[in-house]
């Protein structure tokens, strides 16, 4: 068991703490160890926060400690985790609150990667709106990280509701401890303000700054100066300015870029004023489409398609091909109509008498049209309409057997 956890040395599966029976250990901090435990007279599961025996000694923390954190009970904001109570109990100092059993935004980022941008602005929009509610009782967290950011998953599994907690465990009395202690919450100054590290006046402003650190790493997988360590982490905050977040996700749009760099201005009035307002400005950033040079009938990537890019994407300006040579359309040639050899069958001759032709007369007609043809007279054209012939006449007058 860690070193920090001393305070919880001696809890196991069915010790009690404060009427609260401990079942399992569910995680571990430098400052604090969890336990899932049974609340008998409310009868119902609860996260029994235990911490570390070096700060519940500290009778200046313990007392803060107490007082914020029932404070923080007392506030109604949805993405706020319901503190049921803070104390002081059986040798230790422990806060229980709404047990959540989806685990945090942290491991969620550890085990799945930088989070979808809707997601994301989704998410700090509950924080920011936590935060404010917050701060407008006075109170200021200190400690805003994806680690403290819980995970309600809905009956489907996905992720849905957030829970804010940890009030009250990052106080003035806690910042000395943590830059005197060996290592122990260096983990925590990935998301420090540098007002925090002067201790200049601080305000509501200052968890902003360390919610625009915990987006920065829910969108890259890294805090924005995540590679350094220990002073140089804390003199990075002090001096250095972040990194654009598109540098490390280049499907996001450059507006990302301004909304975060403002929010993790050094000077706290060069912010936001609320957290809301830098989560709304955030969300507009992260919803905008990036159109990228694509080959020609390719999609254009954005916020949506970018997930599912290849690892080899095609060139943003293939090689041209050059035109194939357009060849002319050749009609067949038209044969000609061939000349009629004997004459076409004659016209039928329709009697205006009040006889009408039958049979017979039809044959005798055509007969009279092939005698009266001579050598002189024109060729039939081929486009004479021919003459329905009755039964057993032939074309050339005579009849059939």
């Amino acid at each position: 068991m860690p070193s920090g956890t001393a305070g919880s040395a001696g809890l196991a599966p069915g010790s009690v703490v404060a009427g609260l029976r401990i079942e399992e250990r569910i995680g571990a901090g430098g400052m604090a160890t969890v336990f899932r435990a049974y609340h008998d007279r409310l009868r119902r599961r609860v996260a029994l926060k235990v911490l570390d025996a070096a700060l519940a000694s500290d009778s200046d923390f313990q007392r803060r400690f107490i007082l914020e954190s029932r404070a923080a009970a007392a506030v109604e904001d949805p993405p706020l985790i319901p503190v049921y109570d803070a104390g002081a109990a059986d040798g230790v100092l422990y806060i229980s609150m709404r047990y959540v059993p989806g685990g945090d935004l942290r491991s969620l980022v550890a085990q799945e990667g930088p989070l979808p941008a809707a997601t994301v602005a989704d998410f700090v929009g509950q924080i920011a709106s936590a935060l404010d509610a917050a701060h407008r009782a006075g109170l200021v967290h200190r400690d805003v990280k994806p680690a403290n950011m819980l995970v309600d998953k809905g009956l489907a599994g996905v992720p849905g509701h957030i829970y804010l907690s940890d009030f009250g465990l990052s106080k003035p009395s806690l910042e000395s401890f943590q830059l005197t202690a060996t290592g122990q919450l260096l983990g925590t100054l990935d998301y420090i303000a540098p007002e925090q590290v002067t201790k200049v006046h601080v305000d509501g402003r200052l968890d902003q700054y360390a919610l625009a650190c915990a987006a920065f790493e829910l969108l890259t997988g890294v805090p924005p100066f995540g590679m350094r360590k220990g002073m140089a982490l804390v003199r990075a905050h002090l001096t250095e300015l972040p990194p654009p977040v598109t540098a490390r996700r280049a499907n996001l749009s450059p507006m990302a870029d301004v909304v975060l760099s403002r929010a993790l201005a050094k000077d706290p009035d060069a912010r936001y004023q609320t957290c809301r307002e830098f989560a709304i400005e955030l969300s507009a950033a992260l919803k905008a489409v990036v159109t990228r040079a694509s080959p020609p009938g390719a999609p254009a990537e954005s916020l949506t398609t970018a997930k599912t890019r290849p690892a080899h994407p095609l060139p943003a300006h293939p090689r041209p091909v050059p035109p194939r040579p357009v060849q002319p359309l050749l009609m067949p040639p038209v044969p000609a109509l061939p000349v009629a050899t004997r004459h076409a069958p004659p016209t039928r001759r329709i009697g205006t008498g009040p006889d009408q032709p039958g049979p017979a007369n039809v044959a005798g007609s055509a007969s009279d049209a092939s005698t009266q043809a001579g050598a002189g007279d024109p060729a039939p054209s081929v486009y004479d309409e021919p003459t329905q012939l009755g039964p057993g006449v032939r074309p050339d007058g005579a009849t059939g057997g």
